[in-house]
């Protein structure tokens, strides 16, 4: 296997994907932390996008966190897509889901008002009645097995983690087996590898630096503290 590099920045979720599928993968790699406020050349000489993760693979260089992980999960074992091509394709769509949940987060902690706040979990919360209903007997997304559908929701749940030391956005109330299955993902030691242990205290500040009503709540709590 050639030499695995994850270009990364601390906070990215899409990142977190990658290195809990690196880690579920038993498989050897490194980290480089690169600051997207103020991104080095060689950073954009190699990411079309000018986004992370990317992924060197030896000289070859893989972006989009989909791409990582559905190449990683073509080349290395365990299988965390199921081995039925229906199936497979149902987790990805899960996968674009998630991508859509991490949007809606984006809009929960940059709504710069109450009244945006309080629209915004309320899209949120429709979301996780969707998962709600689709979710089985766990404790995975797929049942007994751990898949790239987990690893794009343990980062998602990630984010509550964090809010709900400022705020009580009652997401989880009345939705058992997302309630269930967040918990078990913040058991998974991939999921908790996944940031560095000062990742809170970065989150929090991120938030508070957006200036939103969210950060104004963060604010708050600190100065009360």
């Amino acid at each position: 296997m050639p030499r695995l590099e994850l270009v990364s920045h601390a906070l990215c979720p899409y990142v977190q994907r990658a290195v809990i599928a690196l880690t579920e993968k038993g498989v050897p790699f490194t980290r480089t932390i690169v600051d997207l406020d103020s991104k080095p050349a060689w950073f954009t000489a190699i990411s079309p996008l000018g986004k992370v993760p990317l992924l060197r693979v030896g000289d070859a260089v893989l972006f989009e966190s989909a791409v990582i992980c559905d190449y990683l999960d073509e080349t290395l074992e365990p299988r965390l897509h199921p081995a039925d091509p229906l199936e497979r394709a149902r987790h990805r769509a899960w996968i674009e889901f998630a991508s859509t949940v991490l949007n809606d987060i984006w809009r929960l902690y940059t709504a710069a008002d109450e009244a945006g706040f309080d629209a915004r979990r309320t899209d949120l919360a429709a979301r996780f009645d969707q998962i709600e209903a689709i979710l089985g007997e766990g404790p995975w997304f797929g049942g007994k097995s751990f898949s790239l559908v987990d690893a794009a929701f343990g980062p998602v749940f990630r984010y509550f983690d964090v809010f709900d030391g400022f705020v009580d956005l009652g997401l989880f109330d009345g939705r058992p087996k997302v309630h269930a299955w967040r918990l078990g993902l913040a058991a998974r030691a991939s999921v908790q590898g996944a940031v560095a242990p000062d990742y809170p205290e970065r989150l929090h500040a991120f938030v508070v630096r957006q200036g939103g009503h969210l950060g104004q709540l963060a604010l708050r709590v600190e100065q009360a503290a």
